[in-house]
């Protein structure tokens, strides 16, 4: 084969792999919330505090919760293999269900974006804990 037609191919650690994923989903994470700001009723529903984070216990609880895809992202990177491995597997699973979960109760006209946004997460997260799950040992 003509060498000017080949591109160098580096293998990437899984470590990047990983926090590359966790990079995706979060950004995911991110759209979602702010398309569903165009949704009708939801800007009202904030002024008038009639949505689900209506009180600071459930502002801190949705801040903790996506404080960790974001947060692993960074830990992808500087953690042990092993505690590096468990903790994807057991967040990836995590949110792979809660996205399971908000996909199929997000099913309506206005919120078929999330429903998209929702599938394309869990690829994500099922991605994350399969490269998790397969981490070569040396």
């Amino acid at each position: 084969m003509n060498k000017s037609t080949q591109f160098e191919d580096i293998q990437v650690n899984i470590k990047i792999i990983l926090a590359g994923l966790w990079t995706s989903v979060t950004l995911c994470y991110l759209y979602g919330d702010y398309f569903e700001l165009y949704a009708p009723g939801k800007a009202q529903g904030l002024v008038d505090g009639h949505n689900l984070l209506n009180s600071p216990l459930n502002l801190l609880m949705a801040a903790v919760v996506l404080a960790i895809p974001a947060v692993m992202v960074f830990l992808s990177l500087i953690l042990k293999p092993v505690i590096n491995r468990i903790l994807n597997i057991v967040f990836g699973i995590f949110f792979t269900v809660v996205m399971l979960l908000i996909g199929i109760s997000s099913f309506s006209e206005w919120y078929l974006f999330y429903v998209f946004l929702a599938a394309v997460e869990c690829m994500i997260t099922i991605l994350i804990v399969v490269y998790a799950w397969k981490w070569k040992r040396v």
